[in-house]
Parts: structure tokens; sequence; C-alpha cells
């Protein structure tokens, strides 16, 4: 963790300071076990018993739990690794796989835990209605259960929004009745005497198979991550969670386990009773049924909603603070509780009311839930691989169990629903994509720049040990610039030269001794990036420090890439002053020596969002840069604003027979490089100069490429003036020294 997320949460906590904090048994295990007791317990575990047998329901339950244990192993392991806030699960995704991945998963979580609301008061509700006096009114109509949902939704949001407290204590009690009841089934059975276990499978009422019973029974044991939404109200999450969540996930396997083998062995209870969808199996069996039992089933319905109404302001409290939703939200009472959150989360709850039916969302709910476990395990299997030196949990899973616990979800996402799980797996990546598009400002590291790290150190090793051929040949380019907000356009060029793929490095070089100047070298090179970013260019930017311009660039030259990403080109802009262009050409003839090519670009008129219309390349076949500037040329045609440019290659010879040997030559090199261009082959006429020549045939080319010599030593001051008259008259000139290892042999 970075002291800037220590910082945030810090503050978070300072904000809840007057909210009681909670221990591991009320905050975690608590409302996790007791949304994992739940309906289905109740009213589907006979059902899955009768149509499976008991070999394969066990098979079920233990397969079931596997994946939510792996599921709270990779939740433990991160909780364990960082100081958790308000907000849970969202709060270790953000800050683990960064905060668009985290509003991703976050915003369907907070809408997944609202509708659960709606959800379980719905079902509370039906099971109400059996104190219906249907003798003399008749059965109830459908406003009657929608008032009665409407009524608990008002009842446990008002509860939760005064006091978390009193809700998780309420629960205690819920718990006794769950314990009660259980109990209760036992001792009927036990007094009604046993039978032998159906040991196969029959689908007696069930007919669609073993995949549609595995996903309609695999919601019973979800919800264990109740009490890690539980993590801002907290003494100690980095203990509870791990302690709570894992004991709730096992309490619950070992109660499942138990049940259907009960269930199974009840001789009182015949076959098809068994197999039926609904709560008689246990009415029937325990000792005052209707009373014991009941209690039991709504009191971990009612636990259900209590940890969804609870859970979800904590997440929509998190959002605010991170600036995914209103600022409001996050205000807390006098009491420490997000009450603008539960109020919105009950009126929403109340509103879903309208639904009516909600099988149907139930479905897409418990999908998304599916999700939120799937990040979970590859968030932790992330960590773990990447190895980050801030990543040393107190759990270690090996990243291949986190790994498979993602595949489990993954394969029950599709078992329960496979248009649900697409579709939430869509409107997730819409999400994500949104939220990457606004350019969130983060307070805090995460794993992504550790996967970018391994994955840049995986490549170069390979990269290493490959040998490098004409083939791979891409320009790297050091493009030096003494104010890159005044040569836009050099970067721009540089960029379209590696296509968007090479390495880009942006050098201003400061001349002066760095123990003496007061300069500020990170902010340099932030407000280099951040005139790139204004300008939609791509650049890795750098401020060098050196006692002169020609000594710094010979040394970054040298020592700029690693492994096999060295750069192989510098490139400059057209300097305003004679003799930095006398300079530059110093340092072309002294990087040559190490097989660095150089460019100087004389750049004019260039408009980014204008068509260009023609490349003109002028090949004079002595110097081997023919060969590298024909590169360019298709490198700078495969981009989008240049793609229908027309390459034309020139040639000035001295007679005829050169002429048509040029010719011929230079066909057979686009025929070989399938490169298309045009070519010109012209005889020089007596007396009249190159420059005139050139002048005459580029004046309309959008860019013009010429070959660079290496000058000799004392004519540098000659050769600039040169190459100055030759690009007065034209419109963008870029001059080139092929100097690389592959020389002669690029295209």
């Amino acid at each position: 963790m970075t002291d800037r997320a220590n910082d945030a949460i810090d503050q978070q906590g300072g904000a809840e300071g007057a909210a009681p904090k909670f221990g591991t048994f009320l905050g975690v295990f608590t409302p996790s076990v007791l949304t994992i007791l739940g309906l289905i317990m109740y009213l589907r575990f006979g059902w899955v018993v009768g149509n499976l047998g008991l070999p394969l329901t066990i098979l079920v339950v233990l397969v079931s739990s596997a994946i939510t244990f792996i599921t709270g192993l990779s939740a433990s392991a991160i909780a364990t690794n960082m100081r958790i806030g308000v907000g849970g699960e969202y709060f270790m995704i953000s800050h683990s796989l960064g905060l668009e991945l985290g509003g991703a998963i976050g915003i369907p979580l907070y809408l997944c835990r609202t509708l659960s609301v709606t959800f379980y008061s719905f079902g509370l509700a039906e099971s109400l209605i059996i104190l219906w006096p249907h003798a003399a009114i008749g059965p109830p109509p459908w406003h009657a259960e929608a008032s009665i949902t409407a009524v608990i939704i008002v009842l446990i949001t008002l509860l939760s929004g005064r006091s978390a407290s009193l809700a998780l204590k309420l629960q205690i009690p819920i718990m006794v009745a769950v314990g009660v009841s259980i109990a209760a089934l036992t001792i009927g059975v036990v007094a009604g005497g046993f039978q032998a276990p159906e040991l196969h499978p029959t689908y007696r009422t069930a007919p669609q198979g073993l995949w549609y019973v595995f996903a309609v029974f695999f919601p019973a044991v979800t919800g264990f991550t109740a009490g890690i939404g539980m993590s801002g109200d907290l003494k100690d999450p980095r203990r509870s969670i791990p302690r709570g969540t894992l004991l709730a996930v096992a309490t619950g396997a070992v109660v499942y386990l138990f049940v259907p083998v009960i269930l199974s062995v009840a001789g009182s209870l015949d076959r098809n009773t068994l197999a039926t969808a609904g709560i008689l199996p246990w009415t029937d069996t325990a000792p005052l049924g209707p009373v014991l039992i009941y209690a039991g089933m709504w009191g971990a319905i009612l636990s259900s909603a209590f940890g969804s109404v609870l859970s979800g302001p904590r997440v929509l409290q998190a959002l605010s603070q991170d600036g995914l939703a209103p600022r409001f939200f996050s205000r807390l009472s006098r009491r420490g509780q997000p009450t603008v959150a539960t109020w919105v989360t009950g009126a929403l709850a109340l509103g879903a009311v309208a639904l009516g039916e909600l099988n149907v969302v139930a479905q897409y709910v418990t999908v998304l839930f599916l999700t939120l476990y799937v990040i979970i395990n590859i968030s932790a299997a992330v960590e773990k691989l990447v190895g980050d030196p801030s990543y040393r949990p107190t759990i270690h899973v090996p990243w291949y169990v986190s790994l498979l616990g993602a595949a489990g979800a993954l394969v029950v996402m599709f078992l329960l629903n496979p248009i649900a799980c697409v579709v939430a797996m869509a409107i997730e990546l819409t999400l994500f994509l949104y939220l990457r598009r606004r350019e969130l400002t983060k307070r805090w590291g995460d794993v992504r720049a550790g996967v970018y790290l391994s994955l840049a150190r995986y490549a170069l090793l390979n990269l290493k040990k490959h040998r490098l051929d004409p083939r791979n040949w891409r320009p790297h380019i050091i493009t030096f610039t003494e104010d890159v907000a005044k040569e836009p356009e050099l970067i721009y060029i540089a960029n379209s030269f590696n296509q968007h793929h090479g390495i880009v490095t942006v050098s201003k070089i400061v001349e002066g001794d760095l123990a003496e100047l007061d300069i500020d070298v990170d902010e340099e090179g932030a407000m280099m990036n951040r005139v790139l970013k204004e300008r939609d260019l791509v650049g890795f930017c750098e401020v060098n420090v050196a006692p002169d311009f020609e000594t710094g660039v010979v040394n970054i030259a040298q020592a700029n890439g690693i492994a096999g990403l060295q750069s192989n080109t510098l490139m400059f802009g057209w300097p305003a002053a004679r003799e930095k262009l006398v300079s530059q050409l110093r340092i072309l003839r002294t990087v040559a020596k190490i097989e660095k090519n150089t460019i100087i670009a004389r750049l004019r008129y260039m408009d980014r969002t204008r068509m260009k219309k023609r490349i003109d390349l002028w090949w004079g076949g002595l110097e081997n840069n023919g060969d590298l500037m024909l590169l360019l040329a298709h490198l700078l045609r495969t981009n989008p604003e240049w793609s229908s440019a027309r390459i034309k290659i020139h040639s000035v010879v001295r007679s005829d027979e050169e002429r048509e040997r040029t010719e011929e030559n230079l066909r057979a090199l686009i025929d070989a490089t399938r490169i298309d261009a045009e070519t010109e082959i012209m005889v020089r006429p007596p007396e009249t100069s190159i420059e005139d020549i050139v002048t005459v045939n580029s004046i309309g080319a959008d860019i013009i490429l010429m070959g660079l010599m290496i000058p000799e030593v004392g004519i540098e001051e000659r050769y600039a003036d040169w190459l100055i008259e030759l690009s007065e008259g034209l419109g963008s000139v870029i001059f080139v020294r092929n100097a690389s290892r592959f020389s002669g042999r690029l295209v």
C-alpha cells in the first residue's frame, strides 16, 4: 500500500469516528453465515436430495462449497495485505486491480445488493402469507403481498439507517432460531425412525438433470461476502474478515453436509414428498414444525435482507468517496452511519417492488455476484503472480488455486443462465470502458503497474535471446527537442515512422552542471508529458543535464534503451541557428560509429488533420540511405492520415545508359519489397544544379526524404550551408542517414 492510500483510509476512519466498530463474530461471521443459511436451505434442500440422491447431493455441496471457500481464501489473502476502508469487495478490487475495474464491479454490486433487499423482502412477505385468513376472505391479492413487502423494506431501512449495531445484534436471536429449526428437524428424524437413503439420482421432479439442480442449489452457498461488506465498520478488518468469512463458509458447508443426510434417512418422509419443492419435508418432520421451522426460515430471510441493506449503502458510500457517485452519498450521521446512502438504497429497493415478479431479476443478481467472485479470485492470482514487494499477505493462496476458483465461478455463471452471464459481462465491460475513458484520478497504487513490469521483463528476456534481423527492424527513435511545445510536429512524425508500435523517447538536454543548476528534473519531465497529452502525442519524456549539447546527445545515444529495445535512430528538429545544425552533423559522424541512424527534419506546413497526397524520395544510391528512406516512406503511409499518399522515387543520373540501369534496379527493388511506389529517373541537364532539380520536381510534395552523407572533419559548415540551400524553397524535408547494422538491407 502507498502512503497516499493509507492517508485516504485514515481520513475515512476519522470521518467515521463516531460509529461503533464490530469484531469478528458480530461484524463478519453472523451476517455471512445467516446469508448462507437462507431460503434455499428450507425450500429446496429436500428437493435436491429427492432428485439427486444422497451421494450426488454431497458432491454438489462439496463442489459448491469448494468454489466459495477458494473465493473466501482469495478475499482473505487480499484483505490481510491492505488496510481496508469502507466498501468491502469494491474497496479490495479497486485497490488491487485499479479504480476503473473496481467501479465496473462496484456499481453493479451496489445495485445487486439493493435488489437483494427487495428480493428477500418479497420472499419474507410470501412466506408470511400463510397467516392470511384464506378461509374467511379468500387468497390474498397481489397488492397485499406488495404492501407487506414495502412495509418490511421500510422497517429494515429505518432500523439499519439508525443503528448498524442494533441491526447486527438482532441477528443473534435470528441465528438462534435457525439453529433451533435445524435441531428440531434432527429430533424429528430421530424420533420418526430411519430408512435407507436414496443412493441414485431419480430426477422425479427435475427432469432437466444434474446441472439444472446444481444451478438451483448453488445460490445457497453464495452470500458469504456479506461480512466483507461491513469492512468500514470493523475494529480490525485485516483480522476479522479472513477469520469470520472462512469460518462462515466452513459452518455453511458443515450444515449443508448434515441437512441432506438427515433428510435422506428420515423414515417419516416418503420419496415423493422429499422431492417436492417447499418446506413440507421440514414442517412434516420436526416437532412443532410450523412454529419452529417457520421462525427459523423467517429469521434467515430477514437476516439476508438486513445484510443487503447494511452492506449496500457502504458500497455506495465508497463509490461516492472515490468520485464514482455524487459526493453527498458519503455523508455520515452523528452516529457515524451512511444515512443518505441508506435512505437512497431503501428508496430504490422500495421502487423495485413495482417490478412484481423478481425471479428473473434474481438470476441476473446471482450472476452479477458471481462475476464479483471471479474478479476476487483473479485479483488474488494476479497479485501472487506479479509478486510486488508490497504484496505480503498473512494468508498465502497459490495463484493456481485462485484461478481454479475463478474458473469454477465462471462455469457456474453459464450453468445458471448463459444469457444473464453474457449480459452481466457486457454491462461490466461497458462500465469499465466508460470509466477508463474518464481517466479517473486514483489516490493509491494497484497491481497493474506490477503486471506491466512483469510482462515487460518477460518480453525483454525473450527479446534478448531472439536474434534481431532486418525483417524485425523498426525505428526506435530518440527525439531531441529544446521545447516540446514548439515542436509537436517532430514528435508526430517520429510516432508515424514507427507506426505507433516502436519506442519514441523525447529528450530535452539542459546544458550545465547538475550539482549547480536549480532544476527539478521530474517536474520538467511531467510538464513535457502534459504537453504531449494535450496534443494527443505519445512519447517517453526525459530531461538530461549535460555539460554541452553534443556530449549530452552522444552519451544519451549510447545509454538509451534496454535489452533488445535500444534506440537505433536519433531525430533532430531544424535548428534556428546554423551553428546548431553544424553541431548536429558532428553528432551524426560520431553516432554512426555505434550504428545509430540520424534524421534531421525541417518540417513546414504540417496539418495533422489533412490527408496527405505525396511522399517524395530522392535516391542517390551511393550512401546506402535509400533503403531506410524507402522503409520510412512505407511506414509513414501505413498511418491513416497518410494512407492515400503516393510514394514517388526520384533519381538523378548522368547518362541515358545509367538511367536505364537505375530504373531497372529500382523496379526490381519495388517488386521485391512489395512497396507501391512510382519512379522518375532523370538525366541531369548541363549547368543545372541539384538544388534546382529537387525544387522543380518536389515543390508540391507533402514530405521529401533525402539522404545525408557523413561530412569529413572541417567541412561541416559548408555541408550545413548546402543543406539549408537545398531545403529552402521546399515544404517539409527530412534528411536521413542510415548507419544501422543492416545498412542497405532494410527493405
